[in-house]
């Protein structure tokens, strides 16, 4: 029986096992990978205290932060399918492999995953054109003509990956303005290989063994007709959000209508005693990896109040 179970390998939930082991409470941790959304991103500039560090370089150093501590127990290649609430109050956590760990108390930093675009033709050509990680696929279209899905950071993000190796990149936003970074958004509209298209929204990505094209319906201006277009492309880049990683405590905790678990700012607890809840999965309103760590921080210290007390 541990003090404390953790899901999830991100900022926050390394950031809330480092807290946890300091406070020698008996914790384990238990994670697919270590990084979060972030480990695609070949540079971060805002995790503070270093001037730019790569996904893989900052998934790397908190691993080797979390690793460093004594008294943690850290189960990596699992995936949580199920958490449950026993008689006594206690909770049974069980992972895709079979394993089942009990505890006291558990802390979710499960994040999220990429949403779809929903469209014919995006799982038919998975893999075969249609992307979701533009840092481990940016090499494959060099010289290529490519469309990127999305109008907020990691759309943004996406297309400053493209720019060193694909010819012509058109950024496809269903709205009528960028939502990113502003700073980001100037280095997007000013470059010459892209181009901002706005009121797009997709409807079928096409091809046959490779992806060909995407059709898009054209919202236009107001007071014009909507026209159906098509972009001959050989890849298409999907970055339209994500969803929160909750489906295996929907039954426990409250969420709201996207899945995100609601908590209490003040201590990240959930509504349901002996779970707080972190970053991406939760309703927080900013999802940053800065922030992650504070909460991670918080949710640890909190069940170390209630464990000390009994």
């Amino acid at each position: 029986m541990y003090d404390l179970i953790i899901i999830g390998g991100g900022p926050g939930g390394v950031a809330a096992g480092v807290y946890a082991a300091r406070k020698k409470m008996r914790t384990a941790l238990v994670t697919g990978d270590f990084g979060g959304q972030s480990v695609v991103s070949a540079g971060i500039e805002n995790w503070i205290g270093t001037k730019t560090i790569s996904g893989f370089d900052l998934a790397k150093s908190l691993e080797e932060h979390l690793r460093a501590q004594k008294d943690i127990e850290i189960f990596t290649g699992e995936l949580v399918t199920a958490v449950t609430k026993k008689e006594d109050g206690t909770f049974s956590m069980t992972t895709k492999s079979g394993k089942v760990l009990d505890a006291k108390n558990i802390i979710l930093a499960s994040g999220s995953r990429r949403k779809r675009l929903g469209i014919p033709g995006e799982d038919r050509l998975d893999g075969k054109g249609v992307v979701f990680c533009t840092t481990c696929d940016a090499p494959l279209f060099g010289g290529q003509d490519v469309a990127v899905v999305g109008g907020a950071n990691s759309a943004l993000e996406s297309v400053l990956d493209l720019i060193p190796y694909a010819k012509k990149i058109y950024l496809l936003v269903r709205g009528d303005a960028l939502k990113g970074d502003p700073v980001t958004q100037d280095k997007v509209k000013t470059h010459p290989q892209v181009e901002v298209v706005f009121g797009a929204v997709p409807q079928e990505i096409t091809g046959d063994a490779f992806v060909n094209g995407i059709r898009y319906q054209d919202k236009g201006k107001v007071g014009t007709p909507d026209e159906t277009k098509t972009l001959a492309v050989t890849g298409v880049f999907v970055e339209v959000g994500l969803l929160p990683n909750s489906d295996f405590v929907k039954a426990l905790v409250k969420t709201e209508p996207y899945g995100h678990v609601v908590v209490d700012p003040a201590t990240q607890q959930t509504s349901c005693p002996g779970i707080w809840a972190i970053g991406d999965v939760t309703d927080t309103l900013y999802k940053q990896n800065n922030i992650s760590v504070g909460e991670g921080v918080k949710a640890a210290l909190n069940v170390y109040d209630k464990v000390k007390l009994g």
